[in-house]
């Protein structure tokens, strides 16, 4: 409060128009001083809160904004045929699973970012609504500082962590179930935080990535898979034949009821790819629903080992020449080695 002998000793500022006009009216300059702190510091104060808010309302609507592109997903929905199978009723209930975990990180997210950015504000605007009624807010301001770079050094890895499981979770990179390759481990996804990633490999082994040491993604399982088959025929087979032979079962297998709802498009024959130095590769490659290409590549090798059987094309295996020389052999050399020898000496 201040002091009456203080407030006559005080004149009103050049922009102190509250406290300029009641001098004027009243003639007395203390009524001015007083009038002028009992107004404009409120008002102030006042002006800053609503700026707060307006500023907190703005950030919260692109908050919702970004949250609703991120329940939609950055890739489309599983490229697949419209079909009644067991399989394709599968399919659409891990659809349905893995939009309803996206849209639940998503708004968790959300909610994450308006605290922050509420708190944020708090911080902001309680200080300068702190300077606006006179207390020195320098010590409050260092102090600050100082808290800043000291966990700005002791959380680097944290706070890296903590924005790029951010940054994972808005575009959509995986999610629980899929199929990923994070550069020292592969697996299948079973809990996504903003600090670390666990999977589980295909032995077994439970893998903890702190999402700040990942720096590429390879989802094997997001939208579709593919199973590429690589098959070696013979030198003196008949290429052109085996080539048929590869579509006539590719074209069995999408024909067949049991494996049509987990193949996207027709197995697809892009001919040879490779001369070895004991076969021909041919390759045969099938577009097929998430995860579903390890079990379309089995069922196609059986089915081709089956059929190159009985067609009589053979799928080579490496080959070696051994010579095997008996104790008469060798002392033949072995004499014929030492007549060479005396020849030259002579």
């Amino acid at each position: 409060m201040l002091h009456l002998a203080a407030l006559q000793n005080l004149t009103c500022a050049d922009d102190a128009a509250v406290c300029q006009w009641v001098t004027d009216t009243t003639g007395n300059q203390t009524a001015g001083t007083v009038a002028d702190w009992l107004v404009g510091k409120p008002l102030s104060v006042l002006v800053l809160l609503l700026l707060g808010f307006l500023v907190r309302w703005l950030l919260h609507r692109l908050v919702d904004r970004v949250v609703a592109r991120a329940e939609d997903g950055v890739l489309p929905d599983r490229v697949s045929r419209f079909s009644f199978g067991k399989a394709a009723q599968q399919a659409q209930a891990r659809d349905a699973a893995t939009a309803t975990r996206r849209v639940q990180r998503a708004q968790t997210m959300g909610s994450l970012l308006k605290s922050i950015v509420t708190g944020i504000l708090i911080a902001v605007v309680g200080t300068m609504v702190l300077s606006e009624i006179g207390v020195n807010i320098a010590p409050i301001i260092a102090s600050a500082g100082i808290v800043g770079v000291a966990v700005g050094f002791g959380a680097q890895s944290l706070v890296k962590d903590f924005f790029s499981g951010i940054f994972m979770i808005f575009e959509d990179q995986f999610g629980v179930g899929d199929v990923v390759d994070v550069g020292e481990a592969t697996g299948t996804i079973e809990a996504v935080t903003l600090r670390v990633t666990r999977l589980r490999s295909l032995d077994g082994t439970v893998w903890y990535v702190p999402n700040g040491e990942i720096l590429r993604v390879g989802n094997l399982s997001q939208n579709w898979s593919r199973a590429v088959i690589n098959v070696g025929v013979a030198y003196d087979s008949d290429i052109d034949r085996s080539l048929e032979v590869l579509r006539e079962v590719g074209a069995d297998l999408y024909a067949d009821p049991d494996f049509r709802d987990l193949m996207i498009e027709e197995p697809e024959v892009t001919g040879v790819e490779g001369l070895g130095a004991d076969s021909i590769d041919l390759r045969l490659m099938v577009k097929t629903a998430p995860l579903q290409n390890w079990t379309i590549a089995r069922e196609l090798r059986q089915r081709i080992k089956a059929r190159f059987d009985a067609e009589g094309i053979e799928i080579p295996f490496a080959q070696r020449v051994v010579w095997h020389r008996n104790d008469e052999t060798r002392d033949v050399a072995e004499a014929r080695a030492a007549e060479e020898r005396a020849g030259s000496t002579d």
